[in-house]
Parts: structure tokens; sequence; C-alpha cells
């Protein structure tokens, strides 16, 4: 229950939240149609672009392929092995790089699958003549695996462990083998949920750049948004860019057409609530296949990040963060990281406070559903227009009026915020659903609005996720080059561009501190988000 000022402001805000989010992603839509259209259609129908296009496709197809198909073996492993020990940790372990930032695995993973790395050591000293090479599609695919075959393994993880108890008693008294509760148990709860987890990852590869930017080895394999930075970078060709940019933007919103159709089957499932207790997979052979199957996903996810800290502590880190360069580039990421993320901490508020608002309107007609229904769809806008493809628009609205770089701090901020806006709201709307569901109509009946309210009955009880929420979105804009590459300069530098300027400068000394500590900081920031939801949990467990 709200009162006719919380419904008003709720409305107000979300429509603020929303205009804005509108008019920025509008506003580069416009630059882009409006720049030289008569030569755009010759570079979209181009032999050029049509080879970017295939690329894009082919490792956005195979990688979701790998991650998928290496997923399942682990998370069914993960599922059987409930009680073994370390099992939270590695858990733990999959969340990890989504905290990280993509240009600090990218070199861990070089630091091991490089020429000179450690697997090509040990290749070279049991006599192999060709070193394995991590530039081009081997090493995107290596990377997206490395991303997103734990983001897969943890939800797949999720889907078994929902499955009844009485389902595991039911096998284990027909005295199934492993392939008939895989094919009756298992199977169909992952099929659930397949589509989806492939849908996600595919989009995520097809809007992939630093991956693709920094292991890409050259035109040969070149995804779409690698080649808008260049065209605009390197080559200056805004035809070029403009073409690119409208072909990204019909591919993304393709895929993201074909993601609304997989809608997940509803589970209906009934149960007693009992212990899952599974009695499949006690054999030696399938024990030691499980563990086989853990420990290599443990190897492949930990060794990068070993990698990263073994280099890291041979540099001279004492130079590095006390150089100027390095404080200049701190203080601008730090600022930037803290104004994006508090922006898309309001605007996430703001557009769940009026998806409420217009919930709880009594008789709300047709306009008000279709209005919450775009509030819905707001926050997964940054999926239709990817960052580059933002930057581009803006590049182009804003070259008339002189130097871009002058605009890059609030342009980065504005890209970060929106491209943080999707997790954020994930993270706050169950909790903001939750406690309004508990407390709107007990403080509206007792008069309680306002900062009053604000402070003594939704601070104590959303500050954790809102600490998580804005804990993530600082991370993500901390680690991110995308936004930044096309505006970074000697008078705008941001941690990542410093980094990327060391490697490709090959002071890998440099870099390989760097990524240290940029890699470090975002884990704090991930460890401080989310130390009040661990407390929390151990307070409930404990009373």
């Amino acid at each position: 229950m709200m009162t006719r000022r919380q419904r008003r402001w709720g409305l107000a805000g979300s429509a603020i939240a929303l205009a804005a989010t509108a008019l920025f992603i509008l506003l580069a839509l416009a630059a882009l149609l409006a720049s030289q259209p008569a030569t755009t259609d010759g570079w979209i129908f181009s032999a050029y672009t049509f080879r970017i296009l295939q690329f894009t496709l082919l490792q956005a197809a195979l990688s979701t392929l790998l991650s998928t198909g290496l997923a399942v073996p682990v998370a069914l492993a993960l599922a059987r092995r409930s009680h073994f020990p370390g099992r939270l940790w590695v858990l733990r372990l999959m969340a990890l790089p989504m905290g990280l930032p993509v240009l600090v695995v990218t070199l861990g993973l070089i630091a091991i699958w490089g020429r000179q790395g450690w697997a090509n050591g040990l290749l070279l000293s049991l006599g192999a003549s060709e070193p394995i090479s991590i530039y081009g599609l081997s090493g995107i695919l290596l990377a997206h695996v490395f991303f997103n075959l734990p983001l897969a393994c943890r939800l797949m993880v999720s889907a078994l462990e929902r499955q009844p108890g009485e389902s595991w008693m039911l096998a284990a008294g027909l005295g199934m083998n492993s392939v008939s509760v895989f094919r009756f148990v298992e199977w169909p709860a992952l099929v659930r949920i397949l589509p989806g987890i492939a849908g996600l990852i595919f989009m995520l590869c097809v809007n992939s750049f630093t991956i693709v930017l920094v292991l890409g080895g050259g035109p040969a394999a070149t995804t779409l948004e690698v080649a808008i930075y260049q065209s605009l970078r390197f080559d200056f060709d805004p035809p070029r860019a403009i073409a690119l940019a409208l072909l990204q933007i019909a591919l993304t919103g393709l895929v993201v057409a074909v993601l609304a159709t997989m809608r997940r089957p509803e589970e209906r499932i009934s149960t007693l609530g009992g212990a899952r207790i599974r009695f499949d997979g006690r054999t030696l052979a399938k024990r030691t296949w499980d563990m086989a199957w853990i420990a290599t996903a443990v190897a492949f996810l930990l060794l990068p990040l070993v990698a990263v800290v073994s280099a890291g502590l041979q540099a001279d880190l004492g130079r590095l963060v006390t150089s100027a360069a390095f404080a200049g580039a701190a203080a601008t990421s730090l600022a930037i990281a803290l104004a994006s993320g508090l922006l898309a901490l309001a605007m996430s508020i703001a557009i769940i406070r009026g998806r409420l608002t217009v919930a709880e309107t009594q008789g709300a007609g047709a306009s008000a559903v279709a209005y919450g229904r775009i509030l819905g769809a707001t926050s997964s806008l940054v999926l239709l227009v990817p960052p580059i493809v933002l930057g581009t628009g803006w590049f182009l609205l804003l070259r008339p009026w002189g130097d871009v770089s002058r605009f890059a701090p609030v342009l980065v901020v504005a890209i970060n915020a929106l491209m943080a806006l999707p997790f954020v709201v994930r993270v706050l709307e169950p909790a903001m659903e939750t406690h309004h569901a508990r407390t709107a109509r007990l403080t509206a009946s007792l008069g309680m609005s306002g900062l009053w309210k604000l402070w003594h009955i939704d601070r104590p009880i959303l500050m954790t996720p809102a600490a998580l929420a804005l804990s993530f979105a600082m991370a993500l804009s901390l680690g991110d080059l995308g936004a930044v590459a096309l505006f970074g300069s000697s008078d705008f530098v941001t941690l990542p561009w410093l980094l990327y300027s060391s490697l490709s400068s090959y002071r890998t000394a440099d870099a390989d501190g760097l990524a240290l500590v940029l890699g470090a900081v975002c884990l704090i920031l991930a460890v401080v988000g989310t130390s009040g939801q661990d407390s929390n949990r151990s307070r409930r467990a404990a009373g």
C-alpha cells in the first residue's frame, strides 16, 4: 500500500530514469543514422563486413557450445558430490571470473598459454616442436570458456539442486544406473534452463570486445565491435564505423528477439520437502570421474589467477604505484567507478519503485501495464545497443563541437552506468519487492513516509543489497576497457587503459603489476559488497 505522494514520486522518478536512458541511447542511434547514409550501404554489403560478421557469429557459436558442453559434466559432478571438502570454495571460485576485469584475466591466460607461457614451457621440455598459439580463434574461445563455463555451471548446479528428494529416492529404489538417472532425472532438470543459458552466453560473446581486441591476432580474427573501434580509433573511417555499428545493432536486436522467445518452462514439481540425499554415483569409478572433472575445472580457473599474482609480484610494484601516471589513472578510475555506480544505483531504484507503483495501482489500465513492461525492459537496453556502439554514436554527435575527449569523463560514466544497470536491477529488485511487501501496509497505516521511513525502515534492510549492487557496478566500471577505448587520451587515462597501453608498448612487467593491482581492487570491492550479506546469513543460521 502506497500513499498518493509515494505513488507520485515513484512514477516521476521512473519517468525521469526512463527518459534519460532512452534519450542517451536514441541520440546515439540518431547520430549513426544521420551520418553519411549514402556511403554506408557500400560498407554494409561489402566482403570485408561479411567476413567480420561471419567470424563474430562463428566465435560466439563455438564459445557457447564449448562453455555449455563442458559445464554439464562439471555441474553434474558438483551436484553429485554435495558434501566433499572444499565444495563451497569451488562454487565461490566459479563466481570469481564475473568480478574480475577481462583484461586482467586475459593477461593470466597469456601467462599460461602464451608463447612464453607455462603450458608451452612444459610442452617444449617434453619435446614438442610447435608451441601453442593463444592468439586468434583458439585464444578467443579459451578466454570465453574461462568466463562463461563457471556461469553456466553455477546455474546448472542450482537447477539440479532444486530437484526434489523424492526423485533421487525413487531412482535408487528402482535401481537406476548412471545413464538412467541422467536420462530421467538430471537431463529434464537441465533441459529447462539450457536454452536460456546458451542464449545468454551467445549474447555475451557476440558483444565481446576486450578479449577479441587483445587475443584476436589481426584482421582474420576480428568481431564487429573491435572493427568499429579500429575504424574510428586507427583508420578514422566514420562511414565504415557507421555501417558496422548499424549491423551490430541489427545482430544484437535479432539475438534479443530470439532470447525473448526462449521462455523457460514452469517447474511443476510436487515435493514433501524432504532432504535431498543422492544414492547414485557411489562407486569408485564414478567418484574418480567426478573428482577428475572438478579438479580439471578448478585448475583451469585457478592457474591464470595464480599466474597474474605471480607475475604481478615480480614487477616493481613500489615504483609502479608511486608513479604519477598510476596516481592519475587510479584517481580517474575510482572517480568514474563511484560516479557510474551511484548513477546506476539511483536509476535502478527509480525503475524498481516505478514498477512497484504500477503493480500496486488498483485497476491499472492498459497504458499503466505497458509502462510497467517498458520499465522492465529499460535495464536490458544496453544488450541491444552495446557500449562500443553507444560510444560511436556519441563520438559522431559531439565531433562538430570540437575535441571529443573533453566530454570523455561524462560519456564514460554514462555508458558504464548503463552497462551495469541490468546487473544492479537484478540484485536490488528481489530485495526491494520483498521489503515492500512486508512493510508497505504497516508503514502506510502508521503514517511513516519520507526521510524518516527511508532512514529507519528502508536503510537497515536495503543497505546490504544496495552495497552489493554498488560494489559490483564499481568493479564493472573499474575493469572496463570498451567505453574508454574510444575516448582515451594522454589527458584521460584509466587503469585499464594504462594497462592496455603498457601491454601494447611491450612493457609487460608494468602490465603484470597493474593487472595485479586492478584485480585486487575489484576483488576487494566484491568482498566488501558481500560481507554484509555473509554476516546476515551467519546470524540467520545461528538464530
